[in-house]
């Protein structure tokens, strides 16, 4: 934690974070016209993406959700999409009887490895050019600081 004397001005706050949201966007709409996209949205993608990071292959849907940017009834119904393409397998949560959890098909793992080298490989085409190496290790430093700064429920 940032020691009070240190602590930026509100205005010196927003506009950083309005840099790094407007970054953000303008990055992520030039992903979206990406053609390794026409097949699933970024969103899509994000939700396969983040169900190969599950340390024993399922997770909860509220887990899942909670490193998502989407509403948990958007999420629900994205889910029943995934799964009606066979890219995801639903079932009920073994602890909790009441949860639901998912997990990525074969297919949907081959999808999301095929459109994820697609993807590194022209994110990196599109942003590589802006920074230095060590300013890439300084902005993943700073997000990765201001991430852990956030108390849970965040």
């Amino acid at each position: 934690m940032i020691e009070q004397e240190r602590l930026p001005d509100i205005r010196t706050t927003a506009q950083a974070w309005e840099s790094l949201f407007r970054a953000q966007v303008a990055v992520m709409r030039r992903l979206q016209a990406l053609p390794e996209f026409r097949k699933l949205s970024v969103r899509e993608y994000d939700v396969l993406f983040n169900l190969t990071r599950c340390p024993g292959g399922w997770t909860r849907l509220n887990e899942l959700n909670e490193n998502l940017l989407i509403s948990q009834p958007s999420l629900s119904r994205m889910v029943d999409r995934l799964e009606a393409k066979g890219l995801v397998l639903r079932r009920t949560a073994e602890q909790d009887q009441r949860g639901i959890e998912i997990s990525l098909t074969e297919a949907g793992r081959e999808l999301q490895r095929r459109i994820g080298r697609e993807h590194v490989r022209h994110l990196h085409e599109l942003i590589a050019p802006a920074l230095s190496a060590e300013e890439f290790g300084q902005l993943q430093a700073l997000t990765e600081k201001l991430r852990s700064g956030l108390s849970p429920g965040c």
